[in-house]
């Protein structure tokens, strides 16, 4: 059995935290410098241009690449030889975000009831999803999600009729709805299967997967190239203002389901796709 402390768990989410919203992850960025070789527009290459200048200011000056520094997603796999010790996991979780968002001088952007909306001025609590899985360690990753995008996701409850034409259909439809409003280019994160709620959580997870690698289902890899090409034929480009590039890649998450239903989620993430993850 081995022993965790909480307090490696804080220190590692504060460090995450800060991160993740100073610096891209590499497969983000490249392909955000490869989008600004191949765009035809002029206005789309200029706003890539700039996307690329503010990407490198941020890292090099150490300061948030975008001002809205999301509400923290924390993905946490627990290895069940794992011991924790030193106090809850989830306080210490919400304690190193809260200290990230200090001393990065991250916007706190969460509100304690969704309702009154009374800012909580850490960013804390975070939206934690934890996965028991065998081993002797702890994999976290940080996802820091911001709102312009995320409020253009989208869920479906298809028929199983429906078909793949029918998930190309509500994919499309969602990114059309988008627009500018998710700051393209875009990384759109799907989810199949599963239940109305399973879906969802599958096409969050779908976000941080390196753009690089494929699904290992070829009927799945095809169908996360074929909506790339439709996506980027829809014409909506860097910022919304017209181009080639409207997406930087799609990755999709399965899931088995039930026989009557075809559950489809689309979670939209702008060009500053942060995440990244540290295994303890």
């Amino acid at each position: 059995m081995r022993v965790i402390n909480t307090g490696e768990i804080v220190s590692n989410i504060k460090e995450m935290c800060i991160e993740a919203n100073y610096k891209l992850a590499s497969d983000v960025s490249t392909r955000i410098m490869d989008a600004y070789k191949n765009e035809t527009s002029d206005l789309g290459k200029l706003i890539l241009g700039q996307l690329c200048e503010n990407m490198n200011i941020a890292e090099n000056e150490q300061i948030p690449i975008c001002q809205d520094t999301g509400m923290t997603i924390v993905f946490v796999k627990i290895g069940q030889d794992v011991h924790i010790e030193g106090g809850s996991l989830e306080e210490a979780i919400n304690e190193g975000i809260r200290q990230g968002y200090k001393e990065g001088f991250l916007r706190k952007s969460v509100v304690s009831d969704p309702i009154i909306r009374k800012n909580t001025m850490d960013n804390t609590p975070g939206v934690i999803h934890y996965e028991i899985v065998a081993g002797d360690f702890i994999e976290i990753t940080v996802v820091p999600k911001g709102f312009g995008s995320e409020n253009m996701s989208r869920i479906y409850m298809l028929k199983p009729s429906d078909g793949v034409e029918g998930i190309k259909e509500a994919v499309l439809k969602t990114v059309k709805l988008a627009g500018p409003n998710a700051c393209p280019p875009i990384v759109v994160g799907v989810g199949i299967g599963g239940s109305f709620e399973k879906c969802a959580l599958l096409a969050k997870k779908a976000l941080t997967r390196n753009l690089d690698e494929p699904s290992n289902f070829p009927h799945i890899r095809k169908l996360e190239e074929e909506l790339l090409e439709e996506i980027n034929k829809l014409g909506i480009g860097p910022g919304g203002f017209g181009g080639k590039i409207t997406a930087l890649g799609v990755k999709i998450e399965t899931y088995p389901t039930h026989i009557a239903g075809l559950p489809v989620a689309v979670n939209i993430c702008c060009h500053v796709n942060r995440h990244i993850t540290r295994i303890l």
